[in-house]
């Protein structure tokens, strides 16, 4: 399976979805999913990089916990993302996120996704379409 996400419907908020041939892929597309609620991907440039770390006693809060870490060091660093990479030991995460600042008049943001949440929450293999990774976000 060929790594991507999307988003589905849900009443006042928007649920996001990541699929990869691992969990790590799923994981970094459900970071894609995030960012792309807020602003178009294709203009945000990846010239900084930042590490973060997380650790959760399951998959699933792993995947929320991760996508909060992203949705903070863009809230303290004023940054925007638009790639991720995501190695998974256990249950302890480290990422990389690539981006820059964000500047209003060319990322265009559209909404605040103020967190991610437990609805909906799900990780998944499925022998035949690989890995996904979902949950609904606050906006």
């Amino acid at each position: 399976m060929s790594p991507k996400w999307e988003h589905f419907e849900h009443q006042a908020d928007i649920g996001i979805r990541g699929y990869g041939a691992t969990m790590e892929e799923a994981f970094e597309q459900a970071g894609m999913a995030v960012i792309a609620v807020m602003v178009p991907l294709e203009r945000v440039a990846q010239t900084m990089r930042l590490e973060v770390q997380c650790e959760a006693p399951d998959c699933e809060l792993l995947l929320t916990d991760w996508l909060n870490t992203i949705l903070r060091e863009m809230a303290i660093r004023k940054m925007v993302f638009s790639r991720f990479r995501v190695s998974i030991k256990g249950m302890r995460l480290a990422g990389e996120l690539w981006g820059e600042p964000l500047d209003i008049s060319r990322h265009e943001p559209s909404v605040e996704v103020k967190a991610a949440t437990y609805y909906a929450l799900r990780v998944w293999l499925d022998a035949a379409d690989g890995w996904g990774a979902q949950c609904v976000v606050d906006v």
